[in-house]
């Protein structure tokens, strides 16, 4: 089954430098096969027998034991990615003009009760809940005074791994194309 994992603050200011190419090599150690990376913020499409339950704890212990990072890994079945991609409408773009990105939640974090540990501010926030994402957008013209800055540094935002649509619109695509070529 097709599967993505998302790493959480790896390649950031310097901290928890992965060499891409080398996860690649870790994940194929670890029984990933037709893996690809996707930019170095820890993005990777790959094929894998094991459950989306397992695989994160499979992933974790394989970079930790290669890298000697303990680096949280958030995985999706190609379904579920696809169905929290659908919910991001068309309009949002991140470019010079909005900036758009999908937090993706760990499970602990995973309830709609989750919008209200936000800063939300509606006169400027566009924000989504969908299970097992946020999605968030806002005029760059008005993100110094979003509450999307207020998250960081909460219990909150350990809990999140965050991504730009166009990321995740090109992660999609990559699946896509893995699930064609099957």
């Amino acid at each position: 089954m097709i599967h993505v994992a998302l790493l959480r603050g790896i390649n950031v200011g310097g901290n928890n430098k992965i060499d891409m190419k080398e996860l690649k090599a870790v994940f194929e150690e670890a029984g990933m096969s037709s893996v690809k990376t996707y930019i170095n913020s820890g993005n990777i499409v790959f094929d894998s027998t094991a459950s989306a339950e397992e695989l994160p704890v499979i992933l974790e212990a394989a970079i930790l034991a290669h890298f000697g990072l303990p680096i949280k890994v958030l995985v999706y079945s190609f379904d579920d990615f696809k169905r929290i991609i659908g919910d991001i409408p068309g309009s949002w773009t991140n470019d010079t003009n909005m900036k758009s990105d999908v937090w993706f939640l760990w499970p602990e974090a995973d309830s709609e009760s989750v919008l209200e540990q936000l800063v939300i501010k509606p006169e400027i926030d566009r924000v989504l809940y969908v299970p097992g994402a946020i999605l968030w957008s806002v005029d760059k013209e008005h993100v110094t005074r979003s509450g999307m800055q207020k998250v960081i540094g909460t219990k909150l935002y350990k809990l999140v791994t965050i991504r730009n649509v166009n990321t995740v619109r090109k992660l999609l695509g990559l699946m896509e194309e893995m699930n064609n070529e099957k």
